[in-house]
């Protein structure tokens, strides 16, 4: 049997092998989460649009942990919160609120990721926000928006707001909150997060050692944000180099998640 026929062969009869894969992705990235970390009990999320016509994303079962989370399990939505799959779930209605918003206006945010881990909050919280102290950090820092807490978003008149702030940008600092990244694929904005929530714990790290010695030359800041400009060369990277790595990773130390 052929991979592609192995592949065939696992998807369910009532979807398309477009649609288990991003199952297979997200499910995935969910799994990654808990591996390094970040997670937080049953909260936080992340979605996922199906390929298609339709605004419909997948997102987590809400009352599952992380390292729980399987491709079959994912809740598929659509953009007035209606549950389109079967589950014995609801959805978070702060998280439906978040990623509703941003899935309605960026045809090219694929993946929406969530977080509310300590280093990410810390920053958040702090008047100065994330700053350029090191190489990770410019990784974030020229494409990074912020968005001021309104409280938990149950509030749907939130979303323009959200929209607004995000623009086109791929990274967010919500304040007093926590840390999103948006990404055209599962993959990129997993790498993403990864470096912004690296950055977040630099900066705590490097502000608890005293004083931070600033990058000298202003120069070396604008030729990595050139650098770092070409969004379809970071995409290549992130799932041609990064993803399949991980999900190695992740078959070795917590299979399970293509079920």
């Amino acid at each position: 049997m052929s991979p592609a026929e192995a592949r065939l062969k696992e998807v369910p009869s009532n979807m398309t092998e477009a649609e288990w894969q991003q199952r297979v992705n997200l499910a995935a990235c969910y799994r990654l989460v808990s591996l390094y970390g970040w997670d937080d009990l049953v909260d936080t999320h992340i979605s996922a649009r199906v390929p298609g016509p339709d605004h419909h994303f997948l997102i987590n079962p809400y009352g599952l942990m992380f390292d729980e989370i399987t491709a079959s399990s994912l809740v598929k939505v659509d953009l007035h919160g209606n549950q389109l799959s079967e589950s014995e779930y609801s959805i978070n209605p702060a998280g439906f609120t978040i990623h509703s918003a941003i899935h309605e206006v960026r045809e090219d945010a694929i993946c929406v990721l969530h977080l509310h881990t300590l280093d990410g909050t810390a920053v958040s919280s702090s008047a100065e926000g994330l700053l350029p102290l090191n190489q990770t950090a410019q990784l974030v820092t020229h494409d990074l928006a912020y968005h001021d807490y309104e409280g938990i978003a149950l509030d749907h008149d939130e979303r323009p707001r959200l929209q607004k702030d995000l623009g086109d940008h791929n990274h967010m600092l919500l304040r007093n909150h926590g840390t999103l990244t948006v990404g055209r694929s599962v993959a990129s904005a997993f790498e993403r997060m990864y470096h912004l929530e690296r950055a977040c714990s630099m900066q705590v790290r490097t502000r608890a050692l005293g004083t931070p010695v600033y990058p000298v030359e202003e120069i070396a800041i604008e030729k990595n944000t050139e650098l770092l400009a070409n969004r379809d060369r970071a995409e290549l990277r992130a799932t041609n180099l990064v993803w399949p790595p991980l999900l190695r990773k992740l078959d070795r130390e917590l299979p399970g998640y293509r079920s």
